[in-house]
């Protein structure tokens, strides 16, 4: 038996210096192909150019999004929108959202007001009526998920922030709390959890492994002491530690019951949260809604946390609990890992579900993920022609530092009716060069050419990572094409008189953006006129690249 009076904690506590919140620079000096820009954060005037065909989906609205790209269709060839032609593309919204188990008492007024709005919508020039569908659906989904992201509540006076955690069995709550644990550590705080579920066989030892995964201390005392003094002396230790934030973990049940609301009530009148977050499983469908109203009722709650979110369930649930209870999510669980949870925005959950990606949550991935004098030396090495295989290596473990290749890439707002399969296939690949270079010697990394010249060079690297040849020889024309292609945008970029920085450095499409992803050179356009000229200029680095691949 564990004795009753006992704290759990680190020795020492030392606090996470502020992360510093670098421009969006970062992200375009870490991965040059990418040449991205912030979307504009308001919803007035028309949106962004949207291509039909271009689709990258948040992971658990595929189906949702697959639905909407075919109600966008049924408008496509008509001059404007009429009663008559809306009559298809709402019916086709209406079954993709209740499929998605979105609730009948959401859906309803969604529609009505989508429907009213584009009836009597001006028509705006230049806009197609499918650009204009498509933005009204867009501001519709961002109002119906909260409009605006919704922070944590900050006390008064210096006191350290309460978090309660709430929910039911199986939904995360535990898992969830260190991960918040995990992102205001992150974020430069000093945070302390209190284990208070004192039913669930090793709920505390589960907690406690977690703290201390994520340098986090963790207060406990035991299974002999009600949850409401637990939590209370919990609370006294952190102020008397000089802790930021305080997250107590509650007892969850199978179903809601009087005994969980009531110990829920005690807690809360024994440390008067400045948050209580209900702790939301994606995959519970239509009955999350409700189940964050009736816990509103009992326990009033400043938020939700939908946890899951990465899994193949419809996520209808992300889409109705605002709606449906008032209550704001603050945050969405994206992943197993205690870094996988994610403020929540509307406005790019929206934008991932209509296909747009998400260019803000990957531009602050790379901040937080890329060191930026490391990004600086790599741009400057690839600007100036002396990118090696070094440098390869290092900028895909860049990316897949940012997550898994998949999920980055998704992010983008572009992928030319790119799949999942197909993402898959490229990370695996990119897994396959590295083992590949990893078998090469220093010298061969750091001169490719010698591969491309040498073919008992490439065989001997064949056998050292377990594979063939022509793999090899496909990795250095990936990488030919790629160096190949950044001496093209520096001679660009000297021509256009953008030689300082990357500034100069022209914009480029959503299929060059896949192309330069996937590693390979893309499609080129060159001014009428220059063709002779343009192709005396590549043609070295073409015939490498062209050589080594018919190898």
């Amino acid at each position: 038996m564990r004795p009753v009076n006992m704290c759990t904690r680190p020795a020492r506590m030392t606090t996470v210096g502020a992360v510093k919140v670098a421009s969006c620079s970062r992200l375009r000096q870490a991965f040059p192909a990418f040449q991205l820009s912030r979307p504009r954060s308001n919803s007035s005037g028309p949106l962004y150019h949207r291509r039909s065909q271009l689709v990258t989906r948040a992971a658990m609205f595929d189906t949702l999004s697959q639905s909407l790209n075919k109600a966008w269709g049924m408008v496509q060839k008509d001059a404007r929108l009429t009663p008559e032609n809306m009559k298809a593309p709402l019916r086709e919204i209406r079954r993709a959202l209740l499929e998605a188990d979105v609730p009948l008492m959401v859906v309803r007024p969604f529609i009505a007001r989508v429907e009213g709005r584009a009836l009597g919508a001006a028509v705006t020039k230049g806009v197609s009526p499918q650009q204009q569908l498509v933005k009204i659906v867009y501001d519709e989904l961002v109002i119906l998920m909260g409009g605006k992201q919704v922070s944590l509540n900050v006390p008064e006076g210096g006191e350290p922030q309460v978090i309660l955690m709430a929910g039911l069995q199986g939904t995360g709550k535990t898992t969830t709390a260190a991960k918040l644990a995990a992102f205001l550590k992150n974020k430069g705080g000093r945070v302390m959890l209190v284990a208070t579920d004192v039913y669930r066989p090793a709920a505390i030892e589960q907690l406690v492994v977690l703290g201390g995964q994520v340098g986090v201390p963790v207060f406990e005392r035991g299974l002999n002491v009600p949850p409401a003094d637990i939590a209370r002396e919990g609370v006294a230790l952190a102020k008397e530690e000089g802790m930021d934030t305080v997250i107590i973990d509650t007892a969850g049940r199978l179903q809601i019951d009087a005994t969980l609301m009531q110990e829920l009530q005690e807690i809360s009148s024994a440390v008067r949260p400045t948050d209580t977050l209900l702790v939301v499983d994606a995959m519970t469908g239509q009955e999350a809604a409700g189940l964050v109203k009736t816990f509103n009722t009992t326990v009033p709650l400043t938020g939700a946390i939908v946890t899951k979110l990465d899994g193949d369930a419809r996520g209808g649930a992300a889409l109705a609990v605002k709606e449906v209870s008032g209550c704001p999510i603050k945050f969405v669980g994206m992943g197993e890992k205690t870094d996988a949870l994610e403020l929540f925005y509307p406005d790019r959950m929206a934008s991932r579900i209509l296909g747009m990606g998400d260019v803000l949550t990957l531009v602050e991935k790379a901040e937080s993920m890329v060191k930026e004098e490391e990004a600086a030396a790599l741009t400057k090495k690839m600007l100036t022609a002396k990118f090696d295989l070094n440098d390869f290596l290092k900028q895909y473990k860049m990316i897949s530092g940012m997550g898994n290749l998949t999920s980055v890439l998704k992010m983008l707002p572009g992928m030319s009716g790119v799949s999942d399969k197909q993402l898959q296939a490229v990370e695996a690949q990119y897994k396959v060069y590295e083992s590949m270079i990893q078998s090469m010697t220093r010298q061969e990394r750091a001169n490719p050419d010698l591969l491309a010249k040498m073919p008992s060079r490439r065989r001997r690297v064949a056998r050292g990572s377990g594979r063939e040849e022509a793999q090899v020889a496909e990795l250095i024309a990936v990488y030919t094409s790629m160096r190949a292609q950044m001496q093209t945008m520096t001679r660009m970029m000297a021509l256009s008189g953008g030689a300082s920085g990357l500034g100069g450095m022209p914009s480029m499409s959503d299929e060059e953006m896949m192309a330069a992803a996937l590693g390979s050179a893309g499609p080129r356009q060159v001014p009428p006129g220059k063709v002779r000229r343009k192709k005396r200029r590549d043609i070295a680095p073409r015939q490498e690249a062209e050589a080594v691949a018919s190898v």
